[in-house]
């Protein structure tokens, strides 16, 4: 196994690796960005030193907006869309491989050439409740080219 530690993806444990572990990252750097922090920071007490720990439990009290970098006025003047990015984190940080999206569907999504409101859910992020599905177009004819293959 190799990589960064905080920046692979679950499935690495597993020996289950699939084009989404890439996806799992980008959901990490993306979150690192919005709150301004390194994803794993040993200078914090325990329970605050792990990004996506700190991400899941702000997510679950409704205080994901404690978590935006405080220190940079630009994230703070455009609440709305950190919030909006923080749901595409969410997206891309799901445990399992098979309901996060694939990088190609993330940058169309960023893109603008697929409406979140209409093509994802992104009301009930599966990392932050563990239940249900998200990011599924429901047009899948539009995506369908899009999906990378499963596990290799």
């Amino acid at each position: 196994m190799r990589g960064t530690p905080g920046y692979m993806a679950p499935e690495w444990l597993n020996s289950v690796i699939t084009e989404k572990v890439d996806v799992y990252s980008f959901g990490i750097v993306v979150l690192e960005i919005l709150c301004g922090r390194k994803n794993v920071d040993r200078s914090l007490p325990e329970e605050d030193g792990h990004l996506v720990s700190v991400f899941k439990r702000k997510a679950e009290d409704g205080e994901l907006l404690d978590l935006m970098d405080k220190y940079n006025e630009e994230m703070q003047s455009n609440a709305a869309e950190v919030m909006e990015m923080m749901k595409v984190a969410a997206w891309c940080l799901q445990n399992e491989y098979a309901k996060r999206p694939s990088m190609s569907i993330v940058v169309k999504f960023l893109e603008g050439k697929m409406d979140g409101e209409n093509e994802c859910d992104f009301s009930n992020p599966p990392v932050l409740a563990e239940v249900g599905t998200i990011g599924h177009p429901t047009d899948t004819a539009a995506w369908i080219s899009s999906i990378l293959s499963g596990p290799r």
